[in-house]
């Protein structure tokens, strides 16, 4: 299914409605379009078995000190620790491939099925188009993320049940203040997610490939996974799109380092921002011919 066959009647209704109306419009239509698709649906399906199948598994049989990811000894002793673990297993694949899949498809989806010209004709401005295509994805990201969130965090309530949080640093935070830094960390995953979202938007304005577009985009982090994890690279690796990722554990700590969080956060918003400029000079100048 196009954005098309969702808008009927968008070249009727957007003459007589004021330009906001007609962008929130549009951008609900986008919005709408991401969670009617199957593919989608069944992609958070997947984010949301992650904390499902980590929590049971830990409670089966509870992991000995050291062994695997951040946080997993944690869980048995606080479910809320559940959030983090499942975002920690989740960054480096599986929400990749998500947003990759939803960002890819943005554009070089409809150019695919040879329904972005159709959309152009319309009393749309490609601007308008991008920035509601954009919005939309940006969207699709929190939600995954929010996904993986609320499941961990109601799997880990009826497992384990929630208490007071003893933080990274050992003090203690009360439950309110723990889900306070829960919250706070989802919104740090998002946006650095989303840095590869606006990459996703700027490699489907190049193809009309939805296929390459998507694996381009998951290709985009996992070159820079790479990079990552090669020491000799080691002078790159504060300027790499993946090499943040995890810096969330600082909201775990009594003393918050507001000056790191905030590089890193400009960090992210940096390549949204060089990505999706690129997005707009390719879009707004290029020949549309499908």
């Amino acid at each position: 299914m196009s954005s098309v066959e969702l808008r009927p009647t968008t070249g009727a209704r957007l003459g007589p409605v004021r330009q906001g109306g007609a962008f929130l419009r549009l951008y609900r239509e986008e919005v709408v379009l991401i969670l009617r698709r199957r593919r989608n649906q069944a992609l958070l399906l997947v984010l949301a078995v992650v904390p499902l199948m980590i929590g049971i598994a830990v409670r089966l049989s509870t992991p000995r000190g050291g062994d695997g990811p951040q946080f997993l000894g944690q869980i048995t002793g606080n479910g809320l620790f559940l959030v983090f673990t499942a975002l920690t297993v989740a960054l480096p694949l599986f929400l990749p491939l998500v947003i990759g899949v939803v960002a890819g498809d943005s554009i070089a989806g409809e150019a695919g099925l040879g329904t972005l010209r159709y959309l152009l004709t319309l009393p749309v401005t490609r601007t308008r188009c991008l920035v509601s295509k954009t919005l939309a994805v940006a969207s699709f990201t929190a939600i995954a993320v929010f996904t993986v969130a609320v499941v961990g965090l109601v799997t880990g309530a009826v497992l384990f049940g929630l208490r007071s949080v003893t933080l990274l640093s050992g003090d203690t935070v009360s439950l309110a203040g723990g889900l306070l830094r829960t919250l706070l960390v989802a919104i740090y995953v998002i946006v650095a997610l989303f840095g590869l979202a606006a990459g996703g938007v700027l490699v489907s304005t190049l193809t009309e490939n939805a296929i390459a577009a998507m694996a381009t985009t998951v290709g985009i982090a996992v070159l820079s996974a790479l990079l990552d994890a090669v020491p000799q690279l080691s002078g790159i690796h504060h300027v790499l799109l993946t090499d943040h990722w995890l810096g969330f554990g600082e909201l775990l700590r009594s003393t918050v380092s507001v000056s790191d969080l905030s590089r890193w956060t400009g960090l992210h918003l940096a390549y949204a921002a060089i990505f999706l400029s690129l997005a707009y000079a390719r879009f707004t100048t290029k020949d549309v011919t499908s």
